[in-house]
């Protein structure tokens, strides 16, 4: 008997239960599914600490926008799938968004490279099944909308790395860039240059933050 240990995270208890329907269901008659989840940052991580120190996680699966932790040093499924891959190095992880924007999936690919990727809109019970067993033999299974945007060369690729959303995602909470420094371990010119490079990024002309904030969030980062 094959017993596999998953952690599903979504902040919609609903969506989980769909999830947690569909694979069942579906389960091969020699499998055993053990469920846990969560639908906060916070009560991922607590699980995945204890599942790090008694019986790891075989499968993750995070939904990208998920409200932030408590302390704000978890600000998404992104966040927590980087903690999987550092605590529970062995796990497969299945990253779950509604956005469907080409550079937000080339930014995924390369800072998580996950096991499997799969767009919500895209998503029907029979492919959640097949990507799960796709997954547990022979990863990754990336579902139609990921592979189209990952085959397409992008020529002008914004790639925003841990640092960087970490600053818009301040930014977008209202705080000030001279009280930036307190959160980011940069000094403030490091930070106005990081600002100038994000600001070329994404095209903003009149050199707002609340432009970056918006554009920033029409393309998926926040």
């Amino acid at each position: 008997m094959q017993h596999i240990h998953i952690l599903m995270v979504d902040d919609h208890p609903i969506i989980i239960e769909g999830y947690q329907n569909t694979l069942m269901a579906t389960k091969r008659d020699d499998q055993t599914l053990v469920i846990d989840t969560a639908n906060t940052c916070d009560a991922a991580n607590l699980l995945m600490e204890r599942a790090a120190d008694e019986r790891p996680y075989d499968v993750c699966f995070f939904d990208i926008s998920l409200p932030p932790s408590s302390d704000g040093k978890i600000t998404s499924g992104e966040d927590l799938a980087k903690i999987a891959k550092n605590i529970l190095p062995n796990a497969k992880i299945i990253i779950l968004t509604m956005f469907n924007e080409s550079y937000r999936i080339h930014s995924i690919v390369k800072e998580i490279n996950p096991d499997g990727f799969l767009i919500k809109s895209d998503l029907t019970s029979s492919e959640l099944a097949e990507a799960f067993h796709h997954i547990l033999v022979d990863p990754p299974y990336y579902s139609s909308t990921v592979s189209n945007f990952l085959n397409k060369s992008i020529i002008n690729e914004i790639y925003v790395d841990e640092v960087n959303r970490k600053i818009l995602h301040l930014l977008a909470q209202g705080m000030k860039t001279r009280s930036l420094p307190e959160h980011i371990n940069l000094s403030m010119s490091a930070i106005e240059k990081r600002k100038k490079q994000l600001k070329l990024l994404f095209s903003i002309s009149d050199g707002k933050d609340e432009s970056l904030i918006m554009e920033a969030r029409k393309k998926g980062f926040l």
